[in-house]
C-alpha cells in the first residue's frame, strides 16, 4: 500500500490569504485515485497546482493524506475507508469506481469527484444540478464521448466492419454504456466483439485473443483501470502493429495511435475550484455537477508511420492535437 503523509511546517510562516491564519488548524485532505504514484503525477500537480493558486499550500495549510490503488480497484473500498476513518474535511476522488467506493464509505465527508461517467445512474448523487447528497465535482459525459468515438473510428477508416472492444466488467458506468455503444454500432455497420480485461493479469491473455483473431480496429474504452495501465496497454498494441483508439487522451501522449476525450488535467485543476468552495463552508448538496465542454481529438504520427497508417487530409484538419 502507497501512503504518503504530509508533515507540517512553519505554521508561523504561513502567508495570509483572508481565510486562514497561523492559530487555525491545517486544512484536511484525502486523495484517492485507482492509478499509481507515477501513472497519476501529471493530474496530481495539476490539481494541487490549482490549490496552491488559491492559497492552500501543502506542508503549511493543508495535509493531505494518499492513497493509490495501482490499478487494483478491488483495493479502492478499503482505502476509502482508511481515508473516512482520518476524518479528512474533504475527500477527493478521481474516476468512477473510486467516488463510488468514497460513497460507499461516508455520506458525511464531502467529496469531490472528477472524471465520473454517471454519478445520477451510479446514485452517487440525486441529481447534476442539485446533487442533494454530502459529493459532487465533475462528470466526463462518457456515453456521448464514446459513441462520437464509434463516429470518428469509421471516419478515419471507412472501411472498418470488425471492432474489438476492450472494456472492464467490474466498471459500473462501461457495463451501463454498453447496450448505447452496441446500438451505436449497428447504426454504423460495425460489428463489436468484447474483450475483457478487469486486472492486469488479464491483459495478456486479451491480447493473445486479439491476436488470433484480429480486428480491424482496436478500441480501448475509457476506464480507470485501462489509464493506469495505459504504458502497457499501448505496448502491447503497438508490438502487435494493432490499429487502435482509445477514449483517453493519456493514451495518444504514451504512444497510442489516436485518442478523443475531455481533458482529465483540466477536471483535476476544476476539482481544486470545489474543494474550495467546500472549506469555505459550502455544502456539496447545493453545488452543481459540471460537464466538459470542450474535447479533443488527438492523433499521433509517429505511431501512424510505424504502423503503416497515413491520416487523411481532412482529418489532420480536424484535430486539436498531433503528435510527431
Amino acid at each position: 500500500m502507497t501512503t504518503r503523509r504530509a508533515i507540517l511546517t512553519g505554521a508561523a510562516s504561513v502567508a495570509m490569504t483572508g481565510w486562514a491564519s497561523a492559530e487555525q488548524r491545517p486544512h484536511r485532505l484525502a486523495y484517492l485515485v485507482p492509478a499509481s504514484p507515477a501513472a497519476n503525477e501529471l493530474n496530481q500537480r495539476a490539481l494541487f497546482g490549482a490549490l496552491a493558486e488559491l492559497g492552500y499550500r501543502e506542508g503549511h495549510n493543508l495535509v493531505v493524506e494518499r492513497r493509490f490503488a495501482d490499478g487494483r480497484l478491488d483495493r479502492l473500498y478499503a482505502l476509502a475507508a482508511e481515508l473516512v476513518a482520518l476524518k479528512p474535511d474533504v475527500l477527493f476522488a478521481a474516476g468512477s469506481q473510486a467516488t463510488l467506493a468514497a460513497s460507499k464509505a461516508t455520506t458525511t465527508v464531502p467529496i469531490v469527484f472528477v472524471a465520473v461517467s454517471d454519478p445520477v445512474g451510479m446514485k452517487i448523487i440525486k441529481a447534476l444540478r442539485r446533487p442533494g447528497t454530502n459529493a459532487t465535482g465533475l462528470s466526463n459525459q462518457a456515453e456521448e464521448f464514446q459513441i462520437k468515438i464509434l463516429q470518428l473510428l469509421k471516419e478515419v477508416f471507412p472501411s472498418a466492419s470488425r471492432v474489438a472492444l476492450l472494456h472492464d466488467p467490474t466498471n459500473p458506468s462501461l457495463v451501463r454504456m454498453l447496450p448505447t455503444l452496441k446500438q451505436a454500432a449497428t447504426t454504423l455497420a460495425l460489428n463489436l466483439k468484447m474483450i475483457e480485461a478487469r486486472s492486469p493479469e488479464d491483459l495478456v491473455p486479451a491480447f493473445s485473443l486479439l491476436k488470433s483473431e484480429p480486428p480491424d480496429v482496436l478500441y480501448v474504452l475509457s476506464a480507470a483501470f485501462f489509464v493506469s495501465q495505459r504504458g502497457r496497454i499501448v505496448e502491447l498494441v503497438n508490438a502487435q502493429r494493432q490499429v487502435a483508439v482509445y477514449g483517453q487522451n493519456d493514451f495518444a501522449d504514451a504512444g497510442g495511435l489516436m485518442a478523443y476525450s475531455f481533458s482529465v488535467i483540466e477536471q483535476y485543476r476544476s476539482g481544486a475550484t470545489f474543494i474550495d468552495k467546500i472549506l469555505k463552508g459550502a455544502n456539496p448538496a447545493g453545488l452543481p455537477v459540471e460537464q466538459p465542454t470542450r474535447f479533443e481529438l488527438v492523433l499521433n504520427l509517429k505511431t501512424a508511420k510505424a504502423q503503416g497508417v497515413t491520416f487523411s487530409p481532412a482529418v489532420l484538419l480536424r484535430a486539436d492535437r498531433v503528435i510527431e
